[in-house]
């Protein structure tokens, strides 16, 4: 399997999970992408793409995905799996919380891209998400102003759904 995480590496919070994730994965062979610098042509050469991004401003992308959309919308990544995970603030954002989570599923779904890693939105205390299907966040979600003491278990729990796709 050939697999990416992809990120903002002068994100501080993004970046801490980023490392988290690929420990847990055990993964030999991961490539660690800036998404900052990212030539999404490359994409479609892998199978598995874990991307992060946390939610800005009043449930924006980061600029950094966001300019990468068109060009993202232009591939076919039918037979590529995608894991998302961002960051979050349901207190004082409960309106959007974590909704880049959402807002980059729906990107990377337009093109054909399955998405894997749901988690359950139990335990958690917000009013609306993008990301939110049913029961669950089509990505995982931390949140580090609120619920930090999860984070560990969040994630190796995500990481968990994510190898056993």
């Amino acid at each position: 399997m050939k697999a990416a995480i992809i990120y903002s590496h002068s994100a501080k919070k993004t970046s801490k999970v980023a490392n988290q994730i690929k420990k847990e994965l055990k993964l030999k062979d991961i490539d660690d992408l800036n998404v900052e610098y990212l030539n999404t042509i490359y994409l479609k050469n892998y199978n598995l793409l874990i991307l992060g991004a946390p939610t800005w401003f009043d449930g924006e992308l980061p600029g950094y995905w966001d300019e990468l959309v068109p060009a993202i919308e232009q591939l076919n990544l039918k037979k590529v799996k995608v894991a998302i995970f961002g960051n979050g603030n349901q207190v004082d954002y409960p309106d959007n919380f974590g909704d880049a989570v959402g807002l980059l599923a729906q990107v990377f779904e337009s093109v054909g891209a399955t998405i894997v890693g749901y988690t359950d939105t139990k335990g958690y205390q917000f009013i609306a998400s993008k990301a939110e299907k049913g029961d669950s966040f089509c990505g995982l979600i931390l949140d580090f102003e609120n619920q930090h003491s999860k984070n560990s278990e969040r994630i190796k729990a995500w990481v968990a759904t994510i190898q056993s796709n």
